[in-house]
């Protein structure tokens, strides 16, 4: 392709291709370089301890170097990733901080004042992390962050209390009308057979079909490039396995969907593929059907599941963004599984849409038609089943800014036979300030 030479493109499925001796040897290298621009940039504090050690109990892998540094009856906690790590894993050194922060109080409150956390990222690693930062409690602690380039040494302090330009984008909401018109042949076909099939909207040229979340076809408009002719067509297939529908394979097509609606129900086999795949597509599918289930102020006819929120080449996916019945906005974080990083994805989520509704483009982009949004804060509802949220989630929860008006739900752990409420956790706005 107008080169010289092949070049390779590799496809792969973990992000991080390393092996783990040469992640080993990453972290151990890391170690002295920040010890020393540590002790450069904190002069008469005392560099105490450094590690990479697994700490399970506490849950701290190796992939964040943890210390703190003393100076009498001060001392400062520090988090720090290396530039070879993934940019996910960078994103996620805060969760890890926050908890490192609560650690180190407790270890310390007979003895000095764990009265900071000190963040260190990579340089141009910073973003999120910064955009999280301005997010947490101003007097809970000092929230510094650096940017830490492994090259020269050199130890950048950010501003976290600057949000700066979020640089977020919405997406226009699709005409689901004119669209099911457009597609209604399509629709037609695969109704007959599944006639419990969701159809999905994703744009005016395409639409998707689903059982409990699960993807197996979908109809967009196709363009001929010989006549520049433009024709409806059908792709059916679940993950990779995605192949246009023709009369060749139409047998193959219908057997999938049936397949689809025999295993793809709350008592089907469990052990399926089909069954287990995108737990968290089922979860949001049946809470955007029955969004009252987790809370009578949500109102039903104005949900939305899935709206994009691009932020510079990050393409975020609010699960669900719904409206209280005095028109406040509430943004819904859905997880199946036990994610430790639940409440800062959230804050991520609740950041956007306050930026958008503060500039009052929802009503611009379509959404909620007719209906004037209360200039309040967005609520913040994190979902997952009772026995699946994890036990840090209290901890950084009380971290969070008191701007962040927040609930979690645990719901019935069978939430597939029915979305139930078991508990409710609100904030009690009782942070231990430093």
């Amino acid at each position: 392709m107008g080169q010289n030479r092949p070049t390779r493109l590799d496809f792969c499925r973990d992000r991080d291709q390393r092996s783990p001796a040469a992640r080993r040897a990453a972290r151990q290298a890391y170690e002295p370089r920040l010890r020393r621009a540590l002790e450069r940039n904190f002069p008469g504090w005392t560099v105490v301890r450094l590690t990479t050690s697994i700490d399970l109990e506490h849950s701290f892998g190796p992939a964040y170097l943890r210390g703190w540094l003393r100076q009498g009856q001060r001392a400062l906690a520090i988090v720090g990733v290396n530039d070879q790590e993934t940019q996910s894993t960078v994103d996620g050194a805060l969760t890890c901080g926050i908890l490192w922060l609560e650690a180190c109080r407790m270890a310390q409150q007979e003895h000095r004042v764990v009265e900071a956390l000190a963040m260190v990222v990579p340089k141009g690693m910073a973003t999120l992390t910064r955009q999280r930062m301005a997010h947490l409690h101003p007097t809970a602690a000092q929230w510094l962050l650096y940017e830490f380039d492994q090259q020269d040494g050199a130890l950048t302090p950010l501003d976290t209390g600057d949000r700066g330009n979020l640089a977020t984008r919405l997406v226009r909401v699709v005409d689901e009308e004119r669209a099911r018109e457009r597609f209604a042949k399509s629709i037609a076909r695969i109704r007959c057979i599944l006639p419990q099939s969701e159809v999905v909207p994703l744009s005016p040229a395409s639409i998707s079909f689903r059982r409990h979340g699960l993807e197996f076809a979908q109809a967009r408009i196709a363009h001929d490039p010989r006549n520049f002719q433009s024709s409806e067509e059908v792709t059916f297939g679940v993950g990779p396995e995605e192949r246009i529908l023709d009369p060749e394979n139409e047998i193959q097509f219908a057997d999938l969907v049936r397949l689809a609606a025999a295993v793809r129900h709350k008592d089907g086999p469990k052990n399926h593929k089909l069954w287990r795949m995108h737990p968290e597509r089922w979860l949001e599918s049946l809470v955007f059907a029955n969004i009252a289930a987790l809370d009578g102020r949500l109102r039903p006819e104005a949900v939305y599941a899935q709206v994009p929120a691009f932020a510079a080449a990050d393409r975020a996916m609010i699960d669900i963004l719904a409206a209280t019945r005095e028109s406040r906005l509430a943004v819904i974080e859905l997880k199946a599984d036990e994610d430790i990083h639940l409440p800062l994805q959230g804050v991520d989520y609740w950041s956007r849409v306050a930026w958008h509704q503060s500039r009052g483009e929802f009503a611009q982009f379509g959404y909620f038609p007719g209906r004037d949004l209360s200039p309040q804060n967005p609520l913040l509802i994190l979902v997952a089943p009772a026995l699946h949220v994890h036990p840090t989630t209290d901890t950084i929860l009380r971290y969070l800014s008191p701007e962040i008006d927040w609930e979690v739900l645990g719901i019935y752990e069978r939430w597939r036979e029915e979305i139930r409420v078991v508990f409710r956790k609100r904030p009690a706005r009782a942070v231990r300030a430093a």
